[in-house]
């Protein structure tokens, strides 16, 4: 079976050197429109319905060139001028009971839409004259400054001080235990890992084999997975961790406790898993938090209340 990242790269080559008589693509005109039906239902300014306010979610915005650039808690989704790399496509590029997959709902893109964002990033994803909303714009001091890097950034040039890369041995430790591992962007010494080809097979003993690029992990995908409570010691050696999926697996309160001293995790899902209100004190202790989904789980209204007051700054998707 072909890998899904081998796919992914043998559709995005065939369109890295569009004709050269091609009219250039217009955001505003061809790419804007799919983005608006499909995405900026979830991924907008934050506002305000039956009382409560609506965030962005993965604090993305894509209403605005600004914003689209600036990405969200994951990092960047657009890479001007490589599409294989611009998550902003490769997530409509997944199977759609993959958790990943965008949108999950509303209007799919075709492929012919996905083709033609495709040759938008490779032409170096010029938005032309559109600028999108302004509200929430970071403001420069001066025209001659450039805006504020946003929280997110900043954590994640804060994780690449003092890293070097990871050895090719190191990293084929994890592969030769069935995980994929991929740089979080071109040439980064950070590094994402997913066991999500072999997902049955993905035992606490393989998935030990993280240890092997502690220093340079900083983005885990267990998801659905066979890890239970017994394989998450090795997480909490993480220092770089800054996304970590747990959702459709066995793991339960127990297991909470080896997450508690990550001092880098923003992102957490425990979506369908075993975990209850007992665990809400382990997931509290970890303040640079973002967001966390505790949906489909033993958490209560109760629970997630107390989670949300525990933890201000924190997007707590109960339901």
């Amino acid at each position: 079976m072909q890998s899904p990242h081998l796919a992914l790269a043998s559709i995005f080559a065939a369109l890295l050197f569009p004709p050269p008589a091609s009219a250039k693509i217009s955001f505003e005109k061809e790419i804007w429109p799919l983005i608006d039906k499909s995405c900026v239902d979830c991924h907008r300014a934050p506002y305000e319905e039956d009382g409560k306010v609506k965030k962005p979610k993965g604090n993305l915005r894509l209403d605005a060139a600004w914003a689209i650039l600036q990405g969200g808690e994951g990092g960047k989704v657009i890479v001007p001028g490589d599409p294989s790399k611009s998550e902003l496509l490769s997530r409509t590029m997944l199977p759609e009971d993959d958790d990943d997959f965008m949108p999950p709902k509303g209007t799919k893109w075709t492929a012919a839409e996905k083709d033609l964002v495709a040759k938008w990033i490779t032409e170096g994803a010029d938005f032309g004259g559109w600028e999108g909303s302004k509200e929430g714009q970071p403001v420069a001091k001066a025209t001659t400054e450039v805006a504020p890097a946003s929280w997110m950034q900043t954590h994640y040039e804060n994780l690449l001080k003092g890293l070097t890369p990871a050895s090719e041995t190191d990293q084929g430790k994890v592969v030769a235990a069935g995980g994929r591992v991929a740089p979080l962007a071109a040439s980064s010494p950070l590094l994402a890992v997913d066991f999500l080809v072999t997902r049955d097979q993905a035992t606490d003993d393989k998935i030990a084999s993280i240890g092997a690029l502690k220093n340079q992990l900083a983005h885990l995908d267990l998801s659905r997975t066979s890890v239970t409570d017994s394989g998450l010691p090795p997480i909490q050696s993480l220092p770089r961790l800054t996304r970590l999926d747990l959702h459709s697996t066995k793991i339960t309160d127990a297991g909470l406790s080896h997450l508690e001293s990550l001092p880098n995790l923003t992102y957490l899902n425990l979506y369908d898993t075993q975990i209850t209100d007992a665990g809400v004190a382990a997931i509290a202790k970890l303040k640079n938090l973002r967001s966390v989904y505790v949906w489909k789980t033993g958490v209560t209204e109760q629970g997630a209340k107390q989670l949300q007051k525990s933890l201000p700054k924190t997007q707590v998707v109960w339901k």
